[in-house]
């Protein structure tokens, strides 16, 4: 299993200090962050950036050249334009399993279809991802859910699960967390992250 640092949120200073502890693969939520801190370590060479956030078109031939994994593809038009900027490019399928409004990815019933349009694209898809719902028993569904659904497609990789829900990810078979705050502590408030060195 891989732990993904997710530094959303926290400066440079962040990514080193994972570096220092032997961490390489690295997540970031937002385009400029990611753009900021992975130049913070051009001299470093041996970080996978993950992409977590919701892909936003416009983002993504400013970010290609840096994604080492698109954890958060969830329609063909995002996976389309990632196909254009970085040909080949690893991805996930994120789905959605909560049923709650506004949450990004594609429905279960929907992630086939998906993968297989990404692969004629010429994309790797290599897993499915997905966000839980707050709560111990809304986890496990989450995550059993994208577990049965990964086995169906023949998917081998499951970046499912957080800081509040690592353990219940570890026991459904999760190959990749997502880990920020039991990492780097909590985030400093939203008003000062656009601050950050």
């Amino acid at each position: 299993m891989r732990v993904i640092g997710v530094t959303k949120g926290f400066g440079p200073e962040a990514v080193t200090a994972a570096r220092a502890a032997g961490l390489t693969d690295l997540g970031e939520n937002y385009a400029a962050e990611l753009v900021a801190k992975a130049a913070s370590q051009s001299g470093t060479p041996g970080v996978v950036w993950h992409f977590l956030g919701a892909v936003q078109r416009n983002k993504v031939a400013q970010l290609a050249p840096l994604v080492g994994v698109w954890q958060s593809i969830a329609r063909e038009a995002e996976g389309a334009r990632v196909a254009r900027f970085a040909p080949q490019a690893r991805v996930l399928v994120q789905v959605e399993t909560t049923g709650l409004p506004g949450r990004n990815g594609c429905a279960p019933g929907a992630a086939g279809a998906l993968v297989s349009r990404l692969g004629d694209l010429g994309l790797h898809v290599r897993g499915l991802m997905t966000v839980a719902a707050p709560g111990e028993d809304a986890a496990k569904e989450a995550f059993g859910t994208l577990g049965r659904l990964a086995d169906q497609l023949g998917l081998e990789e499951r970046s499912m699960g957080m800081s509040d829900d690592l353990e219940a990810a570890v026991a459904a078979g999760s190959t990749m967390v997502r880990i920020g705050r039991a990492l780097f502590g909590a985030r400093p408030p939203a008003s000062l992250q656009g601050r950050l060195p």
